[in-house]
C-alpha cells in the first residue's frame, strides 16, 4: 500500500451516526483502519495470508516431521551462533548448530533414527545455546515450547519435549457463539479445600458438573499459560504456549475443555500478551542476548509498576509469535476465545499509569495512544473473528476507549465484550461509605445502564480482584467477621448477617440484569466464600490455607451459604429462560422493568389461580 493511498473506513458512517461526537476523529478511524490494512496486505505479499503467518508454531521451535525427524527453528536476530543441546546429545553445547536463514531466523533439521523414531524422546530435556555478540554463552528455553516443568525445589523451568504417542483427541464440538454470556471466572489450582494446588483432573471431575449446575455457560479459565511465580495469579508469563504443568499435563487440560464442551459450557483463556516475565533464565528476556528481541529496547519495553517486559508490536516476529499464539490454544486445546488482561496498558504509552480518564474524547485520541499494539489487537480480532466465528474475545480495560468493542468494519478494535469496571468500585464504594437508608437507586442504576449504546459489556458485582489479599469481598465488607460464627443453621440468625445475605443476593440481580450484556463471577464468590485469596510467598511463609477455595461450604446443609449459592442459581437459570442479557436496552416507559419482562412471558404460559405476576403491581 503507497503511503500516499488514502484509506477509508467501510462503515465508518454508521459509528458517526450512533455518535456524532466522534466525527473530529475520522482521520485517527481512517489512519488506524489503513495501519491494520497495510499489515494484512503486507503479511499476504511476504507469508503466503494470514493464515500461514499465524501458525508460526507448526515451524519454529521444535516439530516433528513426515518422516519421524525434527525441524527446529528460532528467531534470534541478537544472536552471533545458535545450537540445540539437551538429554538427546549428552549435553553437548556446540553439537547440533542451527543454520542462520536470514531476517534473524535460524534453523536445524535432525534425522530420524533408523527405526524412524524421533531423535529426541518424548519427555527429554532440551536447551537453546544461544552465543551472543558480546560472546556470551546462554542456555534458553525456546519462546515456542510447548511443556515446561519446574522439578523439585528447583525455581528455574526446565524445558521438555512434549511428544507423546498417543494425544488426546477431543470428543465435542465448540459450543456455538453464546448469545447470552454468563461466564464463572475460574482458577484450577485454587479449586479445591485442600491446601495444595489442585489439578486439571480435579477441576474436570469435581469443579465442571458445579459450574454446569450453577447455570453458568462459559468458563474464563487464569492461569493457564505458564507462570514461574504462582503468586503471580498468571499475569508474569515466562512461556507462553505452554499449559501451567503445575496442574497437570497438556492432555488433561485437553480433557477438561472437551467435557466443558460435552456440557454446552463454552471456555476462555485469560491471555497475556500485554506483557511478559522479566525472567531471562526460563522466560522470554534477553532471549538473543540482547535486551530487545521480542521486546522493545530501553525504558519503552519495561513496565515500571508490574516490572515486566513490554512488547514490541511493531515488530514483524513479534506480530507472527503472538498471533500464533492465539491460534495454538484454540487449535491444540479447544479455547472458544480470550479474555485480553491488561488492555488499558497496551493501548497507551503512559499505560494508564497516573492518569485518569474523565471521559473527554482527546484522551483516546492523539500522541498518548499506542497505535502499533491498538493495531494488534485490531488484527487479533480480525484473525480470531475470521478463522472461527464462533469464537468471543474480552478487553480488559478501565479507559473506556470509544469503538473498543466496535466492528473493525466501522473503525472498531473488533472486541465482542468490554469488562465493566466501573460497576464493583461502584458497589464498595457504596457498603464502605453510605448508611443503608442513603443507598441512592438512582445513581446505583446510572453506574449499571451508564455504557456505550451498541458495545456490549460484562457486568460483575466482584471478581477476581475484589477476593485477594488487601482487598474484601462483598461478603466479607457486608458480614466480616461474623461470618466465621453465624453462618451456621444452628446459630441465631443475626441482623448483620440476614442484612448482608440479602444485600448479597439483590447487588448481584440489579448487576445481573442491568449492568451489561454478559455476566461473570469470581470462583466461590456467588456463595460468599468465608476468606480472601492469598498465593504462597515469604510474606505467608509459602502457605496454600489461604490459596485455595472451599467449595463444599456451599453445600453443606447447616450451613448459610447454600442459600447464597441456591439464588446464584437460580438467577442464573431464570435468564437462560429470559435472556434478559442477550436483549436490547430497556426503552424507560410507562415504567417498565425486568420484573414486568419476565411477567409478560410467564403470561403466555398457562398457570395457576394462584400464580401472580412478579413486579407485585400488575393485576
Amino acid at each position: 500500500m503507497d503511503t500516499e493511498e488514502v484509506v477509508i473506513v467501510p462503515e465508518l458512517s454508521r459509528l458517526l451516526e450512533l455518535d456524532p461526537y466522534l466525527k473530529p476523529y475520522q482521520k485517527d478511524f481512517n489512519r488506524r483502519y489503513a495501519l491494520v490494512s497495510q499489515r494484512l496486505k503486507h503479511i499476504e505479499e511476504n507469508e503466503g495470508g494470514l493464515d500461514l503467518f499465524s501458525r508460526g508454531y507448526e515451524s519454529f521451535g521444535v516439530n516433528r516431521q513426515e518422516d519421524g525427524g525434527l525441524y527446529c527453528k528460532e528467531w534470534a536476530p541478537g544472536a552471533e551462533a545458535v545450537f540445540l543441546t539437551g538429554d538427546f546429545n549428552g549435553w553437548n553445547p556446540v553439537s547440533h548448530p542451527y543454520k542462520k536463514i536470514g531476517f534473524g531466523k535460524w534453523e536445524l533439521s535432525l534425522p530420524p533414527r533408523e527405526d524412524a523414531s524421533s531423535p529426541i524422546p518424548h519427555g527429554s530435556k532440551l536447551k537453546v545455546v544461544i552465543r551472543s555478540k558480546s560472546g556470551q554463552t546462554l542456555y534458553k528455553i525456546s519462546p515456542w515450547a510447548k511443556y515446561v516443568v519446574q522439578e523439585g525445589k528447583n525455581v528455574v523451568y526446565d524445558w521438555v519435549h512434549w511428544q507423546p504417542a498417543d494425544s488426546y483427541k477431543p470428543r465435542n464440538a465448540h459450543p456455538k457463539k453464546l448469545r447470552s454470556v454468563r461466564i464463572y471466572e475460574a482458577h484450577v489450582g485454587i479449586a479445591s479445600h485442600e491446601g495444595k494446588i489442585a489439578s486439571y483432573t480435579n477441576f474436570t471431575h469435581n469443579v465442571l458438573p458445579r459450574i454446569r449446575d450453577l447455570g453458568y455457560n462459559c468458563i474464563q479459565m487464569m492461569a493457564i499459560m505458564e507462570h514461574a511465580y504462582y503468586a503471580s495469579f498468571g499475569y508474569q508469563i515466562t512461556s507462553f504456549f505452554a499449559a501451567s504443568s503445575r496442574y497437570g499435563t497438556p492432555d488433561e487440560l485437553k480433557e477438561l475443555i472437551d467435557t466443558a464442551h460435552s456440557m454446552g459450557i463454552a471456555v476462555l483463556l485469560d491471555v497475556v500478551h500485554s506483557h511478559a516475565s522479566k525472567n531471562s533464565e526460563d522466560g522470554l528476556n534477553q532471549f538473543d542476548g540482547t535486551d530487545a528481541c521480542y521486546f522493545h529496547s530501553g525504558s519503552r519495553g519495561l513496565h515500571n509498576l508490574w516490572d515486566s517486559r513490554l512488547f514490541d508490536y511493531s515488530n514483524w516476529e513479534v506480530l507472527r509469535f503472538l498471533l500464533s499464539n492465539l491460534r495454538w490454544w484454540i487449535e491444540e486445546y479447544g479455547f472458544d476465545g480470550f479474555r485480553f488482561d491488561g488492555v488499558t496498558s497496551m493501548l497507551y504509552h503512559h499505560h494508564g499509569i497516573g492518569t485518569g480518564f474523565s471521559g473527554g474524547y482527546s484522551e483516546y485520541f492523539g500522541l498518548q495512544v499506542d497505535e502499533d499494539s491498538l493495531v494488534y489487537l485490531m488484527l487479533a480480532n480480525h484473525m480470531t473473528h475470521t478463522f472461527y466465528p464462533d469464537c468471543i474475545t474480552v478487553a480488559e480495560d478501565v479507559s473506556g476507549m470509544p469503538a473498543l468493542c466496535c466492528p473493525i468494519e466501522q473503525g472498531g478494535s473488533g472486541f465482542d465484550y468490554r469488562l465493566a469496571m466501573a460497576i464493583p468500585d461502584k458497589w464498595i464504594q457504596i457498603i464502605k461509605e453510605l448508611k443503608d437508608e442513603d443507598w441512592n437507586m438512582g445513581d446505583i442504576v446510572h453506574t449499571l445502564t451508564n455504557r456505550r449504546y451498541n458495545e456490549k459489556c460484562i457486568a460483575y458485582a466482584e471478581s477476581h480482584d475484589q477476593a485477594l489479599v488487601g482487598d474484601k469481598t462483598l461478603a466479607f465488607w457486608l458480614m466480616d467477621a461474623e461470618m466465621y460464627s453465624n453462618m451456621s443453621l444452628l446459630s441465631h440468625l443475626t441482623p448483620v448477617i440476614d442484612r448482608g445475605m440479602q444485600l448479597h443476593k439483590m447487588i448481584r440481580l440489579i448487576t445481573h440484569a442491568l449492568g451489561g450484556e454478559g455476566y461473570l463471577n469470581f470462583i466461590g464468590n456467588e456463595f460468599g466464600h468465608p476468606e480472601w485469596l492469598d498465593f504462597p510467598r515469604k510474606g505467608n511463609n509459602e502457605s496454600y490455607h489461604y490459596a485455595r477455595r472451599q467449595l463444599h461450604l456451599a453445600t453443606d446443609p447447616l450451613l448459610r451459604y447454600k442459600f447464597l449459592h441456591d439464588f446464584d442459581r437460580d438467577m442464573n437459570k431464570l435468564e437462560d429462560k429470559f435472556g434478559w442479557l442477550a436483549s436490547p436496552p430497556v426503552v424507560q416507559a410507562g415504567g417498565l422493568s425486568l420484573l414486568h419482562l419476565v411477567a409478560s412471558r410467564e403470561a403466555r404460559t398457562p398457570r395457576s389461580e394462584s400464580n401472580t405476576c412478579l413486579c407485585g403491581t400488575c393485576h
